[in-house]
């Protein structure tokens, strides 16, 4: 083998090797995604397009010289005159423009294959730290509805508190009035008692001083009686 082909062959080993740590749970595409975008690869992402193209042109030359080795090599029609020697060496060269053109075609279809798999991968860490990035979301939107929640059941239980301590004032109120009703009642009572006392007490008084005029005179009817 070539050097140059021996440099296309170890790509394509290495493609396979990167197929491999792709597509086997060595790790999760998040750690995948961080590795893509460390700065060593950011800077090759940014001509990434370039390489690629560039890679997939040389490939392509390298299988296209292939195809033509294999249709150079298959169209040889040997003879009973030829020699042992010369027909095994085309059936070598035969086998090795086979050979490449197998090892050119695998190596361009693993190039598309992993460029495939680091866009799908790409693709899935960023779902995920969307996803993530949403779950966040909705905890805060869950945690402040909670909040909100919690404030609207202390507010109403601090109007419920309030509510009960107005009726409790109004009540007060009302049991106050009523006792002081009460009270105004007993006072007026009270003041028709005395009142009624004061005039009893006059009254006796009067009747007092009548039956003490009435002795009076009794006594000075029955002194004129003697005399006479």
């Amino acid at each position: 083998m070539s050097l140059v082909w021996t440099l296309v062959a170890t790509f394509l080993y290495a493609e396979i090797i990167v197929v491999l740590l792709l597509v086997l749970p060595v790790a999760s595409p998040y750690k995948w995604n961080r590795l893509f975008k460390s700065k060593f690869l950011a800077m090759l992402a940014q001509q990434a397009h370039i390489y690629f193209f560039v890679v997939m042109f040389v490939l392509v030359l390298f299988l296209l010289e292939a195809i033509r080795e294999m249709r150079k090599y298959s169209s040889f029609e040997g003879t009973g005159e030829t020699h042992l020697n010369v027909e095994m060496q085309h059936s070598m060269r035969l086998f090795r423009a086979q050979r490449n053109f197998y090892i050119s075609g695998f190596s361009i279809f693993l190039v598309l294959v992993i460029r495939r798999l680091v866009a799908l991968i790409s693709a899935q860490a960023n779902l995920l730290a969307q996803s993530e990035a949403s779950m966040k979301q909705a905890q805060s939107a869950t945690a402040a509805a909670r909040s909100l929640m919690d404030d609207k059941k202390t507010d109403k239980a601090k109007e419920a508190t309030e509510d009960n301590t107005l009726n409790e004032l109004n009540k007060l109120r009302e049991r106050v009035q009523e006792l002081t009703s009460e009270l105004n009642r007993e006072k007026k009572d009270k003041e028709a008692v005395k009142s009624q006392a004061e005039s009893i007490n006059r009254e006796y008084d009067r009747l007092t001083e009548e039956y003490s005029k009435l002795q009076k005179q009794i006594t000075i009817g029955a002194v004129g009686t003697k005399d006479d």
